[in-house]
């Protein structure tokens, strides 16, 4: 083992961003990079949207095979690392195979949730979080007309858009009152609802689901696979084709929790992703990190997240040290609709309109104490791109002047 060595268990954005940093600081000889997955990093949010689209289309990696190769990056594809030895500063792979590091990068991601009541290993039960996810759900979509989707989050609603846009009947299932109830404004989540009840989606709120009527394997060879029939909502049948569940996604902390590192809602670390043992680091989904304008905790889940976080890393990793801080942004794509958010959204704001070039686009600006804090768009990116420069400019521009849409965003900077 290399006295430099720098370990990455992952192979999401986080992982893939934490790579390029490394190589571009010339550290990728240092550097290997263990992914669970038998393929390298590639791009996760088309995985919801075009891929499923379009029979022929290929997870897009990050950087090709060659890259890593010429960057001296050491790549373990397909062998998941199964524990951390803390004391010995070893990483123990699944095929019995052990890496030392000097230093540790847990990059782990996220696994999706799953109903506690709803058995598992069922044929037309899908969940969409990985390249192999999304193969298999493409190929499931084109042999049946109908889709239920069970969770009104981005998830499930880009899934449920593309499958409408495929000419299927969709249902989405949502048991909050309002669909991203967790990441939108009120008045956002409406537009969302009434966009999509055009396009021809069954939308249900306040849903319940009751019991799974579950259909026993065919006969025939082999053992065959149980499939869903049907599930109660709202108390009635409601017969099942493909069923994707859509009801978030929980921090990947296994392999962190049975090396003792500390963990809440995610792996704990610090505002230079340190986690409770100096010499191992976690960035990107997994991590519960200190947000320094709100003075809370956050988990997010977002490929910009990933990527700041990832950039805060490699700079504790060459002994550059430096704070965490960056404005969230997220975006998604839901049929007509492109929404993006900049900023986190106070509990309690006074949220103001800006009129767009038409009724399908709009910004919300949310100010608390007369402190702008987040603005959420909907098909106007020239109005997202300069609500993130105001926002990291530490810009609260008067309420008036920021929702005349005669007034340029850019004029206020």
């Amino acid at each position: 083992m290399s006295d430099e060595a720098i370990v990455i268990i992952g192979g999401g954005h986080a992982a893939a961003q934490l790579c390029a940093g490394l190589v571009e600081a010339g550290a990728g000889p240092r550097t290997t990079l263990v992914c669970g997955e038998p393929m390298l990093p590639y791009q996760r949010p088309p995985l919801s949207k075009s891929f499923l689209k379009k029979a022929d289309e290929v997870a897009q990696l990050h950087r090709a095979e060659a890259w890593y190769a010429d960057a001296g990056v050491t790549v373990k594809l397909g062998e998941p690392a199964v524990a951390v030895d803390r004391e010995r500063r070893l990483v123990r792979l699944r095929d019995g195979g052990e890496i030392g590091y000097r230093q540790l990068v847990l990059a782990t991601g996220g696994s999706a949730r799953l109903l506690a009541d709803l058995p598992s290993g069922l044929g037309n039960v899908a969940t969409l979080r990985s390249a192999a996810d999304a193969h298999a759900l493409r190929e499931k979509m084109n042999a049946f007309d109908s889709l239920t989707v069970v969770g009104g989050g981005f998830i499930g609603l880009e899934f449920a858009a593309t499958g409408r846009a495929l000419g299927k009947r969709v249902t989405v299932v949502e048991s909050a009152p309002r669909l991203l109830a967790r990441a939108v404004s009120p008045e956002l989540s409406e537009h969302v609802l009434q966009v999509h009840r055009q396009a021809g989606i069954d939308i249900h709120l306040q849903a319940r689901i009751g019991r799974f009527e579950i259909e026993p394997p065919a006969p025939g060879p082999g053992p065959g696979v149980p499939r869903l029939a049907a599930i109660e909502l709202d108390g009635e049948r409601h017969p099942v084709d493909l069923l994707l569940l859509g009801i978030g996604a929980v921090p990947e902390t296994a392999l962190a929790e049975a090396a003792g590192l500390d963990c809440d809602n995610g792996i704990v670390v610090d505002e230079f992703m340190i986690t409770s043992d100096p010499a191992i680091l976690a960035i990107g989904d997994c991590t519960s990190f200190p947000d320094i304008a709100s003075g809370r905790r956050l988990r997010l889940e977002s490929v910009q997240n990933a990527n700041d976080q990832a950039r805060t890393a490699v700079a504790t990793l060459l002994g550059k040290r430096r704070a965490h801080h960056a404005v969230p942004w997220f975006w998604s794509e839901q049929g007509s609709l492109r929404l993006q958010m900049a900023g986190l959204p106070p509990a309690h704001a006074d949220r103001h309109r800006r009129p767009g070039a038409n009724a399908n686009s709009f910004s919300i600006f949310h100010y608390a104490d007369g402190t702008l804090h987040c603005v959420e768009s909907v098909n106007a990116p020239l109005d997202h791109m300069m609500a993130r420069k105001l926002l990291e400019a530490g810009k609260s521009p008067a309420v008036a002047s920021a929702i005349d849409p005669a007034v340029p965003l850019k004029s206020l900077l």
